[in-house]
């Protein structure tokens, strides 16, 4: 298969539209015939991802990259970076104002479902810096 890319670009605070660009990595992944689990598990990576950027990150892209073996979500936001990384990926940590638990978000599961569903994930983010998240999916495990 060729290699295949899609950008999609995510708006701070529009809660309205959050969560379209991974139906939209969802719908593309399906129309190619991937699997229902790899599809699952990539859906919900793009999903924590991008409200992440929607609730803390600023204005952000979610990058689809399909490769020959392998899947790759790159999500990158102009936002105040994540000041303690190894504690942002603790189940139940979270820096969500009392406005976006409101709404039902706020659990501190975003970065730990997606270290749980990625082959793979890399967090480069420094106080002030911004955060890009490469999440890593392969195509070649059983």
């Amino acid at each position: 298969m060729a290699e295949v890319s899609k950008r999609f670009f995510i708006k701070a605070r529009d809660f309205v539209r959050a969560g379209e660009g991974a139906i939209q990595v969802q719908g593309l992944l399906k129309s190619i015939g991937y699997g229902a689990d790899l599809i699952r598990r990539i859906s919900i990576c793009a999903y924590e991802a991008e409200m992440n950027v929607v609730m803390h990150g600023g204005d952000g892209e979610l990058l689809l990259m399909i490769e020959p073996h392998r899947i790759v979500l790159e999500v990158n936001d102009h936002g105040p970076g994540i000041q303690d990384i190894e504690l942002a990926l603790q189940e139940g940590y979270s820096t969500a104002t009392p406005e976006h638990r409101e709404m039902g978000f706020g659990a501190g599961m975003g970065l730990p479902n997606i270290k749980k569903n990625a082959d793979s994930l890399d967090i480069q983010s420094g106080n002030g810096e911004g955060t890009c998240l490469t999440i890593g999916f392969r195509l070649d495990a059983g």
